[in-house]
């Protein structure tokens, strides 16, 4: 196979990461915009670190937050895709649905037409029997997304990641399963 993608939706492609995606995903993830929702923007160590977990979560798993490029220009628009998620809750261990995009690329539908080709990736590709997607409560965009993909509000919950923090501390995790995809 020469394409570089492993799928693709109408306008974007998902592919494994490249060294050279660090330093475009640093800028994303130190933009305090794009990391509104979390305790605090990555640093250049927390990104790469990042960055080499998903190397070998896909290597392990086959599938990871997938590095996406905006087709029609070849230009890397930030991360779609799916974590195995471990951390303490009484719904994990689960595979989850995220998204981390450049905020150049913002409501542009990128995030929903994405999300929804990871999701076909995962039940029709790789057999996966549900995802699952968590946001803080206040996250609406995220929480918007999470339905117009098909998935239903499953409950409410403290993160004790961010427990300390009374802004984002309150969360929703949101689920969809194969059979009703």
């Amino acid at each position: 196979m020469n394409d570089k993608y492993l799928f693709k939706s109408q306008r974007l492609g998902f592919r494994v990461w490249q060294d050279t995606d660090i330093a475009k995903m640093i800028k994303i993830s130190s933009d305090p915009n794009v990391m509104e929702f979390f305790p605090a923007i990555a640093s250049a160590k927390q990104t790469t670190e990042f960055v080499g977990r998903m190397k070998i979560m896909f290597d392990e798993k086959g599938f990871c937050y997938f590095p996406v490029d905006e087709l029609s220009s070849g230009n890397f628009i930030g991360f779609i895709g799916l974590c195995y998620q471990s951390y303490k809750a009484e719904f994990t261990p689960c595979v989850d649905i995220g998204w981390r995009l450049s905020p150049s690329y913002w409501n542009k539908g990128y995030a929903t037409e994405g999300a929804q080709a990871c999701l076909e990736y995962a039940f029709n590709k790789i057999g996966l029997k549900n995802i699952k997607a968590i946001a803080s409560k206040i996250n609406v965009k995220s929480i918007k997304v999470m339905e117009k993909i098909g998935m239903k509000k499953q409950l409410e919950f403290n993160h004790l990641a961010v427990a300390h923090d009374k802004r984002l501390k309150s969360c929703v995790c949101y689920e969809i399963a194969n059979e009703s995809y």
